[in-house]
């Protein structure tokens, strides 16, 4: 497991991320890029079309989304005949996900803005004081960032 230190420096940077604008996706990966052996740049283009519930289609979370990424760039390699790599694996997102769900009651993005009383947009926002004010994506970013950290402690990077 990762120090508290460690841990509160990755919830920590993908909050910096989320609120110098990058979307909620890019937020998770950028803070955990170095245990996928990535650039933060790289690693926020790579999920940059999970934000706003994939691709701004309001479907599953782009935190959690992004933070699916990580896991799976975590694990070994899962090969096409590796099924108990593809069961550990799986396993560990849907414990993810559950987390999530139990916290929050769904991984819809749409629903849980809705259950915020932000409601969704067609289209990006500006990010902005009021942007910010607003929606409670943050507070997903900061959840899933832990909630990773909680599984992902262990693996360390990538060789």
């Amino acid at each position: 497991m990762q120090s508290d230190s460690k841990s509160f420096d990755r919830v920590q940077k993908a909050l910096e991320l989320f609120f110098e604008g990058y979307n909620c996706s890019q937020a998770i990966a950028g803070a955990f890029a170095d245990v996928m052996a990535l650039s933060p740049e790289a690693a926020m283009r790579l999920v940059a079309g999970f934000g706003a519930g994939t691709g701004d289609h309001k479907g599953m979370c782009g935190a959690l989304s992004s933070a699916i990424f990580v896991t799976g760039a975590l694990h070994e390699p899962v090969g096409p005949a590796d099924l108990a790599a593809k069961k550990q694996l799986y396993a560990d997102v849907n414990a993810l996900k559950a987390e999530f769900t139990e916290k929050f009651g769904t991984t819809n993005c749409g629903e849980l803005l809705r259950s915020a009383k932000a409601l969704p947009k067609p289209d990006p926002s500006e990010r902005n004081a009021e942007y910010y004010s607003r929606r409670p994506c943050a507070h997903f970013v900061a959840t899933v960032a832990q909630l990773l950290e909680k599984g992902a402690g262990d693996r360390g990077p990538r060789k």
